[in-house]
């Protein structure tokens, strides 16, 4: 049997030994936990099923607003934390393909060209001068040296499942932050447009009430009202007016967070955004599905089933170090003292050998760090736990935030109209000389601190069903689409 075929059948024989070989250490088992029925809150206004997962997959859509939406779409391609999550998960990738390597044995190549002389007073080169033989010693080397580390234990396939596992946490930690970040883009909108209705009210209130500041001043010189009633107008108007400062700030500062994090300057969308809009509204009725489709749902719950995964094929890799290590090196080349016959059949040499490496001592260091990775499976364990507590939680104070919202938005509303009407008739009757002006100023008061609550529960209503939408892990899924 020739040396080339005896080389591929010890190969194709150990290969075959490789892959029907066992894997040491425990197997993965996804973890199974307790969840409710239904949510607790699911009640006033709230859909008890998913009756239309496009809702949650492109929750943006439901408040039917071109501009929300195209912020969507230029924060999933610009903002810079998706584009480092993206970045993280090209890492991830490669750490797969480098544990995948340990797999396949490694083939280095060699040459060289070496000339050596021996010292003419030396034992050889006194034996080399004795018989006539020249000191300079010439080589030539060429060669291909295999190395293979037999997985027969499986540790580097223990290693491949880990960085798998790592990977598919990845790819959810890179979901999670789209998820995040779209939401923050929907809730600085919404911040914008509240801060902009409520300026809106403040200015008309403030033109309202120096208009009625110049009749009580112009009444007051014709002798048909006080001059206390003219401090009162101009105190009023006074206190509006110092409500728009603050109100300017914070339009200007959501139009910054929302260039960046749409991948922007935080100037470059002023000229876009500073144009008065309504306040995005959406359907009172959101379905929601299950508590058990968060784990399909949640980037951050799938993430940590993942990390648990990862943890186990770990505690795998620990345990493979208590077994022998198998290694199969060959080598084969060509090797001459003469230039010349470098290439013939007499210079060419090779070999071929199986080493094994077990380790008797070490102090108890491999049994210490299977505790290790066990406990970190633990921990991961755990962490999966309280993730699934705090999503659910999560969903719970959104269900009840948006339902009583709602709520509250309808009694604003009533009391707004019963303002609208106080404030017509205390006029009225100012005019007619029934009562005094303290009593219209207190209408207008009561109607502007009315509106101003009715528009910031109108943006919080729109906030909360955000967060709701997000609690149930929407937002990633028809962006991820797109994307590829």
């Amino acid at each position: 049997m020739s040396p080339d075929l005896s080389m591929g059948t010890a190969l194709l024989i150990v290969l075959l030994a490789t892959i029907s070989g066992c894997k040491v250490g425990p197997d993965y088992v996804a973890p199974q936990s307790r969840l409710p029925s239904a949510f607790a809150q699911a009640r006033i206004g709230i859909a008890p099923s998913m009756d239309n997962p496009a809702d949650l997959a492109e929750w943006w859509k439901v408040f039917n607003d071109p501009l929300l939406s195209q912020l969507i779409r230029d924060a999933a391609s610009a903002n810079l934390d998706i584009r480092l999550a993206h970045a993280r998960l090209g890492e991830a990738k490669a750490r797969r393909r480098f544990a995948e390597s340990a797999l396949w044995p490694g083939l280095d190549a060699t040459g060289s060209h070496a000339r050596s002389r021996l010292g003419k007073n030396t034992t050889a080169g006194r034996q080399l001068t004795a018989a006539g033989q020249p000191l300079d010693n010439p080589s030539h080397l060429a060669a291909l040296d295999m190395s293979w580390e037999l997985d027969f234990f499986g540790g580097a396939r223990r290693n491949v499942e880990a960085a798998q596992a790592d990977l598919d946490a990845s790819v959810e930690q890179s979901r999670y932050t789209l998820v995040s970040v779209l939401a923050e883009i929907g809730l600085s909108y919404l911040d914008l447009r509240g801060a902009q209705k409520q300026l809106s009210l403040a200015q008309e209130h403030l033109q309202t009430q120096e208009q009625t500041l110049g009749l009580i001043r112009d009444r007051a010189k014709a002798g048909l009202a006080n001059e206390l009633d003219a401090a009162r107008a101009e105190a009023q108007a006074a206190a509006t007016r110092a409500l728009i400062p603050p109100l300017e700030e914070a339009q200007a500062r959501s139009i910054h967070r929302l260039s960046v994090l749409s991948g922007k300057e935080p100037s470059e969308l002023i000229a876009q955004m500073a144009p008065s809009a309504q306040i995005p509204s959406a359907a009172p009725r959101v379905p929601i599905g299950l508590p058990s489709e968060l784990l399909l749902q949640r980037p951050d719950l799938r993430r940590a089933e993942r990390q648990i995964a990862a943890a186990t094929a770990r505690i795998g890799v620990a345990t493979a170090d208590l077994f022998p290590k198998f290694n199969l090196t060959a080598a084969s080349g060509f090797q001459s003292v003469e230039a010349g016959d470098f290439l013939e059949g007499g210079s060419r040499f090779w070999s071929l050998g199986p080493t094994l490496r077990w380790p008797i001592f070490n102090a108890g260091r491999i049994r210490q760090n299977i505790r290790v990775q066990s406990a970190r499976k633990e921990q991961a364990l755990l962490h999966y736990e309280q993730t699934l507590l705090k999503a659910l939680e999560e969903v719970e104070n959104s269900l009840v935030s948006f339902g009583r919202e709602q709520i509250r938005l309808e009694a604003l509303a009533d009391s707004e109209k019963a303002s609208r009407r106080a404030v017509a008739l205390a006029t009225d009757r100012y005019r007619g000389g029934l009562i005094g002006f303290l009593d219209v100023l207190e209408a207008e008061r009561a109607l502007l601190a009315v509106q101003h609550d009715a528009a910031q529960c109108q943006r919080q209503l729109g906030q909360n069903l955000i967060r709701l939408y997000k609690g149930l892990g929407g937002g990633w899924q028809q962006i991820e689409k797109q994307i590829q």
